[in-house]
Formats: C-alpha cells, sequence, structure tokens
C-alpha cells in the first residue's frame, strides 16, 4: 500500500515534497529528479526555492514534452521547466533533460532512456495524476511497462490544458512520455493532486483495481510511493482515517 498523506492544503503538501527532496539532496547533492510540469507541482517547487538550498548540481529529467510546438513557444515543457523549475532553483540548465529536445522524434523515446540510465536511473519523482488517471502523458491503456515514447493525448487531456493556451484547438495532440514501466524504475514516487476534480482519479489510483484502465494504479506496484493529497482529493478514498492516523503515529526516525 502507498503512503498516502492528507493534508489541508496545497502549500503544506508542497512543504512535505520538497521536504523529502531536500533530504534527498542533502544525502547526495548529485541526486537525479523526476520533474513533473503543470499547477500541481507549483507549491513544491516555491518550498524548495525558499529553503535556498545548492542544487546546482542536481540533474533532472521531465516526464514529458508536447509534439508540434514552435521552439520557444512558452507552454512548452522545456519553457516551463526552465521558468518554474530551473531558474527559480538554481538548478544548471545542462543538467536538465526535456524529451524530443535534442534529435529526431522517430528516436526520442531510445535516445531518453539511454540518458536516464547513463544518468544512473532517476532517484525521485514527482508526479501528478489527470482526471483521467494519467501519470506523466500515460493515457488510459498504456502498458506498465511501456518506456518513454510518442503518445496521443485524450480529447479529455487537450481540454484539461487548454487553460494554459489560448483556445482548445491550440493544444498539441501529440506529446513523449516517460512510460510508466520508466516511472516504475525510479527509487522513490511523490505524487500530489489537490481539488475535488481529482478525487476519483486519486481513489482509483491508491485503492483501486491495478489496471491500464488507470494508469496512476502502477504506483501500486513500487514499493516506494508517497501520495500527497488535500482534504478534497482525498474526499473519496475509502481508508482515509486510517491513512490520518498512521501518519499522526509514525516513528520518529520514519521519513518520506
Amino acid at each position: 500500500m502507498a503512503e498516502v498523506v492528507i493534508l489541508k492544503s496545497a502549500a503544506e503538501a508542497g512543504d512535505l515534497a520538497a521536504s523529502a527532496i531536500a533530504s534527498l539532496v542533502t544525502r547526495k547533492p548529485d541526486a537525479v529528479l523526476g520533474l513533473a510540469t503543470g499547477s500541481t507541482p507549483l507549491s513544491t517547487w516555491r518550498a524548495l526555492a525558499a529553503r535556498g538550498l545548492d542544487l546546482s548540481r542536481v540533474r533532472g529529467f521531465a516526464l514529458d514534452e508536447y509534439v508540434g510546438l514552435p521552439a520557444g513557444h512558452p507552454e512548452s515543457y522545456r519553457a516551463v521547466i526552465t521558468r518554474e523549475v530551473v531558474e527559480p532553483l538554481g538548478l544548471t540548465p545542462s543538467l536538465v533533460r526535456v524529451p524530443y529536445d535534442d534529435g529526431p522524434l522517430a528516436t526520442a523515446g531510445e535516445r531518453y532512456e539511454s540518458a536516464i540510465t547513463e544518468a544512473g536511473g532517476v532517484d525521485l519523482q514527482i508526479l501528478g495524476i489527470g482526471t483521467t488517471g494519467h501519470i506523466g502523458f500515460n493515457e488510459p491503456g498504456s502498458s506498465f511497462a511501456s518506456l518513454t515514447r510518442v503518445k496521443t493525448l485524450t480529447e479529455q487531456t487537450r481540454f484539461d490544458n487548454a487553460r494554459f493556451f489560448d483556445s482548445l484547438e491550440q493544444v498539441p495532440m501529440h506529446c513523449v512520455t516517460q512510460g510508466l514501466g520508466t516511472i516504475l524504475r525510479a527509487g522513490h514516487l511523490v505524487l500530489l493532486a489537490f481539488g475535488e476534480g481529482k478525487a476519483e482519479a486519486v481513489a482509483g489510483a491508491v485503492e483501486g483495481p491495478v489496471t491500464a484502465s488507470l494508469p496512476g494504479s502502477a504506483i501500486q506496484l513500487h514499493p516506494h510511493v508517497t501520495v500527497i493529497v488535500d482534504e478534497a482529493a482525498a474526499s473519496r478514498l475509502r481508508f482515509a482515517d486510517y491513512y490520518r492516523q498512521a501518519w499522526a503515529n509514525r516513528f520518529d526516525w520514519e521519513s518520506l
């Protein structure tokens, strides 16, 4: 069972996730982080930036990238990662990779997998979860063994992401994303979710059957998962009271 932590706000959740990253980097200054984009991890990046740590040796791998946006587009995940993660945290730009930023699309997945392997693997992967249950851009039906590859986005995902664009028509149809198999190789998965709109996906991922129909349920196959949610996102969890009890009564030496 994943460790589930239910907190009052996204700010509290972000501070807890930042603590896990800070602890890792203190032990391993050149740690490898898996970087998620979107609004969900923003509280984590802000809390981590406020700690003033030297993160210049940290290496990063973004979860995914759109296909079809022009170079320098502000909503490309390269631009978002630079704006919201690299610059505020003081990461070294050359140590942060984004899928499909170094050559032909047809072999982007193989290149990215090789780069992650050469870095020694991802130590801690930050994740969000979509309303379709996707993690990364692994839409329903994705294989649990899948590696980094090109995917077609569902209309629901495109609709959800249209808030970052001027219109739905501007949201790309395709992406390159780390696969579920890639994500499951990370040493520690930290999944964050906030708001009632994520409650069904969170419940399915944490407590539902393990099924490709809900890609987030793949986290149940990982030995070290922390799910950090606010009260609204936790509202459909059957065992919410137990998760609260377990967190409140953890031992002092237990950490994320």
